[in-house]
């Protein structure tokens, strides 16, 4: 039995100590707001916090999650409000088809905590996930917004 700690509740999982963490947080614990892109760790649409830095889920064993704090997307919302990165992702109308989105407000979340005014430079460095749909400018502008609220 593998010992996770996702969104701040304890899991207890039966897996092969090598199985993608992103597996396990959807298909064991039922969390499908963390989603699967390329399965390699290059898009991003798998991120999520892995103490508080951006991870991509798909490429981590989940041995590799025991004693870690995992936050997921669905961590974000509280009592029904969303938090200040997903009102700004409404607001600047980032989302397009919204399959990587998840992983991209993760990654922006993860990247305002640490530098919570960032320039574009520490934006383009931080969130590198790929976005099909090419929201690139909407994020900037998202992130931008989260910053001087």
């Amino acid at each position: 039995m593998i010992k996770l700690n996702i969104n701040g509740k304890q899991y207890q999982v039966d897996v092969e100590p090598d199985t993608p963490l992103l597996w396990v947080i959807r298909e064991q614990v039922g969390l499908t707001g963390t989603k699967y892109g390329c399965g390699v760790g290059q898009c991003g649409a798998c991120t999520v916090l892995f103490n508080g830095a951006a991870l991509r889920s798909c490429s981590v064993p989940v041995s590799a999650a025991q004693g870690i704090k995992i936050e997921t997307i669905e961590s974000l919302e509280k009592n029904g409000q969303l938090s200040k990165v997903q009102k700004a992702w409404v607001d600047n109308q980032v989302p397009q088809c919204g399959y990587c989105q998840s992983g991209l407000v993760m990654a922006t979340t993860a990247l305002l905590r640490t530098t919570p005014k960032p320039s574009d430079k520490q934006i383009d460095e931080a969130v590198t996930n790929i976005c099909r749909c090419g929201t690139f400018q909407q994020v900037r502008a998202a992130v931008h917004a989260v910053s001087k609220a």
